[in-house]
């Protein structure tokens, strides 16, 4: 880590042991008072560098300032900021901060502090003051790298406000940051450079560094085959806590399993304690040079929103029409989901499908990518029909799906006409497959209901949410002759690499099934890294799928299909080939029948 990266909101995943750190308690204590509370405080940066903030917090709490000299005071201030920005707790850190003066401490404690300053100031929204305590800091620095990324963080801070509070007829420092971070809003203009040369005769000797502006910039298509130090954006409280901590787990058994020389620096930040913004700021100040995360679809907006992307990010969620540069897309979307299986009855010599979908949101969804997908495939949707997933009979929504209760009608119709007539209920013929969006426990009801009433030879594909992730050959045999496509990583030696399922139980084995497939999004999260560059045109073979980029930076998945049978998933393979073929013609036996005069 370099000596300026001190500021870390969550452990630093690196080749050092946390445990190292009890060590300074081992050792004979120093003569002198002075250096043995030295020593202390040393030991209590190493629990925040280790991002072990509540015994941080217990061995300062147990440090006497009296004891202390006025420059180990400042810095007992210093750690008890840092101690509160790793709780979340900006504006107590900013209180402690004002109780030092800069000057009182050592040079490298003087980086530490204004880092901190910016970074809490940025938490609380002010900015402004983020930016200026950032401006402090730039002098202090000594690496160019680490100088640059100082400027794009004071940037980006002044860019992010309102132009009214970038105007002024000041010529001082602050001043000629405000000025240019103004300027450089303009820099597809094409009086442009007319603005930087004037902005260079009104501030001369200003510290900021125009080099940026004439080096060639990162593009996606070349971005590093492997960061050195990424960041990693996940909540680790609120509605997705539990997710983020299965791809995390995911993420770190990639990260522990792969070859030490290329082990990148990680750093983690909690999404519920800042605003995205702020976090991607202060992740590009410790030097990320990729950021993984956020989850949330209203945080990857926001951030879009509002940042300009100097640090590629990979959001791991993905949000239909969203496009900005240097923005991946990584998600386990229902749009692969649909697609897939809608492939998958296709290339089976479907043509005419029914639909069978839960009556929510998230079934609205998938009952508009179905029918765009089927449809672009030359396929015909006869008819949809949603269900409650709250109940267990699903006997209305079927006979409606399957016209019997039409058939029922006319039958009471012709009853009346000829009494004596000998009547058997029979579902409409018309169609050749369903497509199903049920949960494993909806749809071990739907299944031998859908054979109750005559359709058990109508082919079923469902979606990947019909298996658990774990084999049950008892409970699944309700789901026999289902068709589904889903994530690799759920079935034995589908998945090559080296942590599968197996590899991993323990791992797994701390998670409802429901977050079996996020922590295999964990492990290709952490692996596409280094595959980013050229993902577009070779694909990979991950843990959640075939992956490859869509012109739209989206990550799309190849799922693998199965079959239940005898209550287990029979593997049958990815679907390949080139999806833009047009829909095979229907076989003579699918060939639509006229409706016999005795069937009602």
């Amino acid at each position: 880590m370099p000596e300026q990266e001190v500021l870390v909101t969550h452990p630093l995943i690196d080749n050092d042991r946390p445990e190292r750190m009890t060590e300074l308690y081992q050792h004979p204590f120093a003569s002198s008072s002075l250096e043995r509370n030295q020593q202390r405080l040393q030991a209590i940066e190493t629990l925040i560098q280790a991002g072990d903030g509540a015994n941080a917090k217990l061995n300062a709490d147990a440090i006497r300032p009296a004891e202390l000299s006025s420059e180990q005071r400042a810095q007992l201030s210093l750690l008890y900021a840092q101690i509160l920005l790793s709780f979340g707790e900006a504006e107590q850190a900013i209180e402690s901060l004002a109780l030092i003066q800069s000057q009182q401490l050592s040079p490298d404690n003087q980086i530490k502090y204004f880092q901190s300053q910016a970074f809490a100031y940025s938490l609380t929204g002010n900015l402004l003051d983020s930016a200026k305590s950032r401006i402090q800091l730039h002098p202090l620095i000594t690496s160019p790298e680490e100088r640059e990324k100082n400027q794009a963080a004071i940037l980006e801070a002044l860019r992010l406000l309102p132009d009214t509070a970038l105007q002024t007829h000041q010529t001082d420092t602050l001043a000629g940051w405000m000025a240019l971070a103004n300027v450089l809003k303009y820099i597809n203009q094409p009086d442009f450079d007319a603005q930087i040369n004037q902005w260079r005769t009104t501030f001369p000797g200003h510290p900021a560094d125009l080099g940026f502006l004439y080096r060639p910039q990162d593009t996606p298509e070349n971005t590093p085959l492997q960061a050195k130090a990424m960041a990693l954006l996940l909540p680790e409280s609120g509605t997705f806590a539990q997710a983020g901590k299965a791809i995390r787990a995911g993420f770190m058994a990639a990260f522990n399993h792969a070859d030490n020389a290329s082990k990148p620096t990680i750093r983690f930040y909690d999404t519920q304690k800042s605003a995205p913004q702020a976090l991607y700021e202060l992740a590009v100040a410790d030097g990320a040079q990729l950021i993984i995360g956020p989850l949330d679809k209203e945080h990857i907006q926001s951030l879009a929103d509002t940042v300009t992307f100097s640090v590629p990010v990979l959001a791991l969620n993905h949000i239909p029409g969203l496009q900005r540069n240097k923005l991946y897309q990584f998600s386990l979307s229902p749009l692969d989901d649909a697609d897939q299986i809608a492939h998958k009855a296709s290339a089976d010599g479907h043509r005419k499908a029914l639909l069978l979908i839960p009556e929510n949101a998230q079934g609205k969804r998938v009952t508009n990518y179905l029918t765009e997908d089927w449809q672009d495939l030359g396929g015909t949707v006869l008819e949809t029909q949603s269900y409650n997933p709250k109940e267990t009979d699903f006997s209305a929504p079927i006979q409606k799906l399957l016209n019997l209760d039409e058939s029922e009608q006319r039958y009471t119709k012709i009853l009346a006409l000829i009494p004596n007539l000998k009547y058997t209920p029979r579902r409409r013929r018309d169609a050749d497959a369903v497509l199903l969006s049920a949960y494993s426990a909806e749809a071990r009801s739907i299944n031998p209901q859908l054979q109750f009433y005559q359709a058990g030879d109508l082919p079923v594909y469902a979606m990947p949410n019909v298996y658990t992730g774990q084999a049950n050959a008892s409970l699944d045999s309700d789901l026999n002759k289902i068709t589904f496509c889903d994530t690799p990583w759920l079935f034995p030696k589908v998945y090559q690499g080296e942590l599968g399922m197996d590899a991993l139980k323990e791992t797994w084995k701390q998670f409802p099934s429901a977050y079996f497939r996020l922590i295999a999004m964990g492990i290709d999260a952490y692996n596409l890294t280094a595959r980013l560059d050229d993902l577009e045109t070779n694909s990979y073979s991950g843990a959640t799928g075939n992956l490859s980029l869509t012109v739209d930076r989206r990550i799309e998945r190849e799922l693998i299909c199965a079959k239940f049978i005898d209550g287990q998933p029979e593997v049958s393979g990815f679907i390949g080939g080139n999806y833009d073929v047009a829909m095979p013609p229907p076989e003579p036996s699918q060939s639509i029948k006229p409706v016999d005069h005795a069937v009602y």
